[in-house]
């Protein structure tokens, strides 16, 4: 079998573009997902019991589709029912983030349950309200106790950018195979996109290793 790497690098140019998308998407998906999972997470705590119903049903919904049929969804049927026409890159930046803050907002209500409820009626009785109490006592507590699990979620969330390539998002996957469709090299482009996700992906995943043991809690 002959091998020809220099496609990958006729196309690095686009390759690099691609990655950029990539790691925009990731960073755009988690600045949103974040307080949408902290607005999520309080709703189902404290919220009256009709909007706790609404919220715990917004999450075990997108918890247990497939994101790809999230996207697909988005992409294809979203248009027909409301007339509401998005570019590509705005509807898989939609379906990651209404995935990603459905997981958010369970991590953020475990790591909010796991304060112990006393500490929140002590702020109270100093004069706060339940929401200063939330945000000032409580919140700051529960982020330290869930960082890694964050950190966690945003390593998957770099690789399932992936999925969005299903409909036309210029980012790392879709590239690759463009290319690779174009060349019909396979097994070069292919390998390239592996080696790009790991040598982006691996220092990320070490990165939580470091959050894990820094920020652990043991009481």
């Amino acid at each position: 079998m002959n091998f020809d790497w220099s496609v990958v690098g006729a196309h690095r140019d686009a390759l690099a573009a691609a990655t950029g998308m990539t790691v925009l998407l990731t960073v755009a998906t988690m600045a949103i997902a974040v307080p949408s999972g902290i607005v999520v997470a309080a709703l189902r705590l404290y919220a009256w019991t009709p909007v706790r119903a609404v919220a715990a049903a917004y999450v075990e919904l997108f918890r247990n589709l497939p994101l790809i049929l999230v996207v697909y969804w988005a992409f294809y049927v979203l248009p027909i029912a409301t007339g509401l026409g998005l570019s590509p890159f705005a509807t898989g930046l939609a379906a990651l983030a209404l995935n990603v803050t459905a997981y958010n907002a369970e991590t953020f209500r475990a790591g909010i349950g796991s304060i112990r409820r006393g500490q929140l009626e002590a702020a109270m009785a100093l004069g706060m309200s339940r929401a200063q109490a939330v945000r000032r006592i409580v919140l700051p507590q529960a982020v330290r106790r869930i960082l890694p699990v964050l950190a966690s979620t945003w390593v998957s969330l770099f690789k399932d950018t992936s999925l969005v390539s299903v409909i036309a998002v210029s980012e790392l996957a879709y590239v690759a195979m463009q290319i690779r469709a174009q060349t019909f090299r396979v097994l070069e482009m292919l390998t390239a996109m592996a080696a790009v996700y790991w040598l982006l992906g691996y220092p990320q995943a070490k990165l939580v290793d470091w959050i894990q043991r820094r920020y652990a809690v043991t009481e």
